[in-house]
């Protein structure tokens, strides 16, 4: 089974996974949501899997330059809006593994899982 890889293609964490999966010759395909967008169906799946305050990039620059009133009260669904909308909001990368996802990039996690 070929794997999907979810994130921004100039980011350097997603980088780092690209190349971690490709030295270790893992078959995957890799979607930008940034050109290509995200379906809400997906954010919706990560987020009851991981729950929303990790699939949302709090400590990225998009997310830091929204007004207050935007940050305010947040929760599940409006997060799930937020990210819709500024695809660059979601952690990064999301690999889909089929019955699981793993969010963000760390080597020992990857090679667990794979």
């Amino acid at each position: 089974m070929a794997y999907i890889l979810y994130g921004i293609k100039a980011c350097d964490t997603m980088k780092k996974a690209r190349t971690w999966l490709d030295e270790h010759r893992v078959a995957y395909s890799f979607h930008d949501y940034k050109t290509q967008g995200i379906a809400r169906e997906h954010l919706q799946r990560w987020c009851q899997e991981h729950g929303w305050e990790t699939v949302l990039n709090r400590a990225g620059t998009t997310f830091r330059k929204l007004d207050d009133a935007a940050k305010a009260d947040l929760d599940q669904a409006k997060a799930i809006e937020l990210m819709l909308a500024q695809p660059s909001m979601i952690k990064r990368p999301v690999l889909d593994l089929g019955e699981r996802t793993l969010i963000g990039f760390k080597p020992d996690r990857y090679a667990a899982a794979l």
